[in-house]
């Protein structure tokens, strides 16, 4: 019995390995076939307009530190305003550059377990912050519902199998099993409505932020969408890589955007490709700052990574 259990983890992270690995080869595909038009439209991105995008992407990092912050606090957390940013940014530079098993999550439980917090207080927190990240995205949601009804695409054979079988059926299907759980942590923060809504407030910052970003990028690729409209098809692939596909959702996350905004919203193949790495690109250098504060996080990551799988239980 032992022995099975303890090799589900390793099976697990190798078809997480096989599959990134899978959607990076199909990602590279698609940019080889593309290339010419790509190295074109990399000329027209101007680094005043760029920079701009970045600092966008900052200030929803922020964003993201305050709607965690908020939550911790109306716990009785004695957390502070640099201990929470500190901690926030240090757990966005895990998720994006460190081993898989260090996700954001386990980076942001490790700091306040170093801080001495209460670690099933904290452990709630993170729950409550992702259920209140994703009712933020679902405001947006049906704006990307409703582009995708009226596309004609769930009617057509030219849908791909792995999104019309694979990632939306596993999506929902994680959806279901977390819910009860998500639930039992949130009672906590239902006494404290002023809490949730300013958490809320803070997730629509940080999501104006980035629609604002991802609006300056297609413009200077000259194939510009409405700030609606990148909400609704940003929702529809913020949902999909919600489940832990492959490692930091990489390959996944650039083909679910290629797909969504070239299909459903009408921009070109090769410039949705090269939008899609440069949001990537944006992401990752919106964490670079974390690095600074990784002492903050390191030395609990031992005790906060079991912990957090045995909370999520």
């Amino acid at each position: 019995m032992s022995s099975r259990s303890d090799n589900a983890p390793s099976r697990t992270n190798w078809l997480r390995i096989v599959s990134t690995l899978a959607a990076l080869a199909l990602m590279v595909y698609l940019l080889r076939q593309n290339w010419a038009e790509i190295t074109e439209a990399i000329t027209r991105i101007e680094p005043g307009r760029f920079a701009l995008a970045m600092g966008f992407m900052l200030i929803s990092r922020l964003a993201v530190s305050g709607r965690w912050h908020v939550l911790l606090r109306a716990a009785s957390v004695p957390i502070t305003w640099r201990q929470s940013i500190r901690i926030t940014l240090a757990g966005l530079f895990a998720g994006n550059f460190l081993p898989s098993t260090v996700g954001g999550d386990v980076a942001r439980l490790a700091g306040t377990l170093q801080l001495g917090y209460d670690s099933a207080v904290s452990a709630a927190s993170l729950l409550v912050d992702r259920l209140v990240g994703l009712v933020g995205m679902a405001l947006a949601m049906p704006l990307g519902v409703q582009k995708l009804l009226t596309s004609g695409i769930l009617q057509s054979s030219s849908l791909p199998v792995a999104f019309a079988a694979g990632p939306f059926g596993k999506v929902f299907s994680w959806v279901r099993s977390v819910f009860g759980r998500v639930m039992k942590a949130v009672r906590m923060w239902l006494t404290h409505p002023k809490a949730l809504l300013s958490s809320l407030l803070f997730t629509l910052v940080h999501m104006a932020c980035i629609f604002a970003a991802m609006y300056i990028l297609l413009e200077d690729l000259h194939d510009p969408l409405p700030f609606w409209t990148i909400a609704g098809l940003w929702s529809l692939v913020y949902v999909i890589t919600l489940v832990p596909f492959t490692i930091n959702a990489l390959g996944l996350q650039e083909i679910s955007i290629t797909f969504a905004f070239s299909q459903l919203g009408g921009v070109s193949e090769p410039h949705s490709l090269m939008f899609a790495v440069l949001v990537r690109i944006l992401f990752m250098l919106a964490s670079l700052p974390g690095a600074l504060f990784l002492s903050d996080v390191l030395p609990g990551i031992s005790k906060a990574e079991p912990l957090l799988k045995k909370f999520a239980k």
